[in-house]
């Protein structure tokens, strides 16, 4: 119950700041992230294992934590999402899993993006796409819905196979 309302709170939130994709290197920096590998503008950082959020998480609210955790645990089904930000393009990612986590390793460790903390539109898609699943919707439900609901207004989707 608790994550199925932070996830409606984070839809709810992400449409305030829809749309925000922009590259905000600088006050990353500023805030202590130096350390971390920067690639096509966004952070990435590694963890022991999904139930270990990066630091980049630490000054984000509660909401957007639950997020994060719950997109590391719903890899199946965001991997078969796409995302409409432009992030396809623009950081070449592959589906909506992408602006969260850009890499699970063999060992149970996960590389971190903190692509989705910057962008409305990854954060609506990844709570829309968790809650609906949540009620017993299908993949491919879910997908048809955010494709027809994303088709227009939005940018180019990532390169995302159909299920």
């Amino acid at each position: 119950m608790k994550l199925k309302t932070a996830l409606t709170t984070m839809v709810a939130f992400s449409t305030i700041i829809l749309g925000a994709c922009g590259d905000n290197q600088a006050t990353r920096e500023e805030e202590g992230h130096e350390h971390a590998e920067h690639v096509t503008g966004d952070l990435r950082e590694e963890t022991a294992s999904v139930d270990s959020l990066p630091k980049f998480l630490t000054a984000k609210s509660d909401d957007m934590k639950v997020l994060y955790q719950a997109a590391a645990n719903h890899q199946k089904l965001l991997e078969n999402i796409p995302c409409y930000c432009g992030c396809g393009e623009s950081a070449g990612h592959t589906s909506n899993y992408d602006c969260f986590v850009y890499d699970n390793k063999e060992n149970g460790a996960v590389v971190w993006d903190d692509h989705g903390t910057r962008c409305g539109v990854c954060l609506e898609i990844a709570a829309e796409s968790i809650i609906d699943y949540s009620k017993g919707k299908s993949i491919k439900e879910i997908r048809q819905m955010i494709d027809t609901k994303y088709k227009e207004g939005y940018a180019k989707p990532t390169p995302t196979p159909e299920v």
